[in-house]
């Protein structure tokens, strides 16, 4: 584990302690939209990443959630989700995490997913695997599509667009075992690395949402693009992650008219 890696492990650990401290408690919630929500302990959180970040690495870049963003490609960049699944925190259900991610001219070097309230750290180094708890992970070999766990989720201005997810949710209810959505798209990409996903597809994300959990996919031996099956980018808004094994028949079912 590199110093950069070490570090990011560092944040999200003392994001995780804010996190833990406040779960389950009364605490500030505020609306960026109708139903997307932020919390005072998002901000919390951020502020203690970005802290830390900027009296350690002050010459890099910090893209975050919670904060106006411009993307200079010239500078290494540190991008952070502070809080990813403020509305699961923010009802008291425990799937949410801090992501951060490391990226050098143009590549995620290194990626971090905590979550603190199952003890669970994720972390992955390009070129040298991906782990959970220490332990080296690997996605599923699972080869048929109706043995296969999959996940999604939707965004949030679903009400108002037809981009919206539903129809490839539908789809894919009966090409799968089952289908699930639990709102963190970091830890589903992380879920997909150690095997309890077979695999995920989203659309509408951000950077922050994807950057960690794309590289511990990558890095366990899985497979991610865009629904086209072309290169995947954390700066483009869909992927499909999977073991490797089922990638070409998800491609298949999201090209179904």
């Amino acid at each position: 584990m590199n110093n950069v890696l070490e570090f990011a492990v560092h944040c999200a650990m003392e994001s995780g302690k804010i996190q833990k401290q406040y779960f389950q408690k009364k605490i500030g919630i505020h609306h960026k939209g109708e139903i997307n929500l932020v919390t005072d302990v998002d901000l919390a959180c951020q502020h203690r990443i970005i802290e830390l970040l900027e009296e350690s690495f002050p010459d890099d870049y910090i893209i975050a959630e919670e904060k106006p963003n411009f993307f200079d490609g010239g500078k290494n960049k540190w991008i952070v989700d502070p809080l990813d699944g403020t509305t699961n925190y923010a009802h008291g259900y425990p799937f949410f995490c801090t992501s951060i991610a490391y990226e050098v001219s143009g590549r995620v070097t290194a990626g971090v997913v905590y979550n603190p309230i199952f003890n669970e750290l994720f972390f992955a180094q390009e070129g040298e695997g991906a782990y959970l708890n220490g332990e080296r992970i690997k996605a599923s070999g699972i080869d048929d599509m109706k043995q296969g766990l999959l996940c999604t989720g939707f965004p949030y201005d679903l009400a108002t667009t037809k981009k919206n997810n539903i129809d490839h949710f539908i789809k894919f209810l009966f090409h799968a075992q089952a289908v699930r959505r639990d709102g963190s798209a970091a830890m589903n990409l992380s879920y997909v690395a150690c095997g309890r996903f077979d695999g995920y597809w989203e659309m509408k994300l951000n950077p922050w949402d994807m950057a960690a959990g794309a590289l511990m996919v990558t890095e366990a031996g899985g497979m991610i693009t865009d629904f086209n099956g072309k290169a995947f980018s954390i700066y483009g808004d869909e992927l499909v992650a999977s073991n490797g094994i089922i990638h070409g028949n998800m491609l298949e079912v999201l090209k179904e008219g």
